[in-house]
């Protein structure tokens, strides 16, 4: 389901995807917040309309201003066991990886993502970007469903 939210002027492209990662302290205050802070924290989002005939509005945070754009969940990439890859089965990621230089850093630790919870995989891609896990664990690169925030 689409929401309608403000987002800075420079990101507001159909196709941009990010997390929304709630209030910031300079929000405060702000005649927008109910249109601005209606997304759902730690949830990756993607741009899929911009609404071109909106005015820019000013803002504390976006240097450039807020525009209203619609936004969808979507889902989320990323590596997790390969005894869990299954689709339309549940999975938790691996855990957290120090080696931020590997190709599968980030889908081993994902934006839109967390630790200790349960995500639906959707899809299940394959094999990782990786060609040896420096921790040692068995990974597949798959899909998680967009999670369900309707009750927004």
């Amino acid at each position: 389901m689409s929401h309608v939210t403000l987002i800075g002027d420079r990101l507001a492209s159909t196709g941009t995807e990010f997390v929304y990662e709630g209030e910031s302290v300079a929000c405060e205050g702000c005649p927008y917040r109910k249109q601005c802070l209606n997304l759902t924290e730690g949830v990756r989002y993607e741009i899929t309309d911009v609404r071109d005939d909106g005015q820019l509005l000013d803002c504390a945070v976006h240097d450039t201003g807020v525009r209203a754009v619609e936004v969808e969940p979507t889902s989320v990439v990323a590596n997790v066991a390969t005894r869990e890859a299954y689709a339309g089965g549940k999975a938790e990621l691996p855990g957290s990886c120090p080696h931020t230089e590997c190709p599968s850093h980030e889908y081993c630790v994902p934006d839109g993502a967390e630790f200790d919870t349960e995500y639906q995989i959707e899809t299940v891609h394959g094999d990782p970007p990786h060609e040896h896990c420096q921790l040692d664990r068995e990974l597949t690169l798959v899909e998680f469903k967009p999670p369900d925030t309707t009750s927004n």
